[in-house]
């Protein structure tokens, strides 16, 4: 059995700022050792630990679809001691990778369902995993219809913008992008928050699912509306990776009730989380 503490050795293959404010950067990595990738096989929904000699570890969300091959990618917010030295290190630099953990949304419930995916800012990283996943041809026509509504505070926070203008131009998959507010003469998307825009939207809830991943206030304020259009609490999926820590649930410091999160989530459906505390 791998030993969970001992990170696979990666190499930064590249680095692309995502944002405005430069606080969010995309890293591309490289397996050193080509069997540590098919040892790092994960689902769209789990995360990993990225570690860095000297200065700590970080739980993170995947950013790439198991259909992507040849390399792993995260998306880093600069908030602390760890994101702050990764966000100056550069292409060849080495440091590790812990993982995959966690579980992941439900793949198999989810074939031949419709899939709304709501989304903001930062968190949009495993609902890019997913969107890659379900668009991939050898899986788009295991999915119904899918609708993503996506959104951040102006349109200098959106992640992966070429992706999304790509998505746009696809007939097999909904695009509603939306910001909180511009000034921007130029934008051609939403203007409101995501609970506004899912409401608007109103995607269908028969046959479908909706997977929710974002802000606390975000979620908060979106489950009313999903419930609204009439999506029952098992079939709302959410994703609590702000709670994630150690990631093999021994630290403590990720449990909700009975629950720990790094190791029997992140990933929940709402009948799920109705019966914890709510203090996520």
């Amino acid at each position: 059995m791998n030993n969970p503490y001992l990170p696979y050795p990666v190499r930064i293959d590249s680095v692309i700022t995502e944002t405005e404010d430069r606080n969010l950067k995309t890293f591309k990595f490289v397996f050193l050792n080509p069997e540590d990738e098919a040892k790092f096989a994960y689902t769209p929904g789990q995360f990993a630990i990225l570690s860095v000699a000297g200065q700590g570890e970080i739980p993170i969300g995947i950013a790439t679809s198991p259909t992507e091959k040849g390399f792993i990618k995260f998306t880093v917010n600069k908030v602390g001691k760890v994101t702050s030295f990764m966000h100056n290190m550069r292409e060849g630099d080495v440091m590790g990778v812990r993982g995959p953990m966690g579980n992941w949304y439900p793949w198999e419930t989810l074939q031949g369902k419709n899939l709304v995916i709501v989304g903001g800012g930062f968190a949009f990283t495993t609902l890019r995993s997913s969107i890659v996943y379900m668009l991939d041809p050898a899986n788009r026509s295991r999915f119904g219809n899918i609708d993503v509504v996506y959104g951040a505070r102006h349109p200098g926070l959106l992640l992966y913008k070429d992706e999304l203008a790509a998505w746009e131009r696809r007939d097999d998959i909904n695009m509603h992008i939306t910001v909180d507010g511009t000034t921007d003469p130029n934008w051609k998307y939403n203007v409101g928050f995501v609970p506004a825009v899912t409401k608007q939207k109103a995607p269908s809830a028969e046959n479908s699912y909706a997977i929710i991943c974002g802000p606390p206030i975000m979620i908060k304020f979106t489950l009313p509306v999903l419930t609204e259009l009439g999506f029952p609490p098992e079939r709302i999926i959410s994703s609590l990776e702000m709670r994630m820590k150690c990631g093999i649930g021994i630290c403590g410091r990720c449990n909700i009730g009975t629950e720990y999160v790094c190791k029997d989530g992140p990933v929940f459906t709402l009948e799920q989380l109705s019966k914890l505390p709510s203090e996520y």
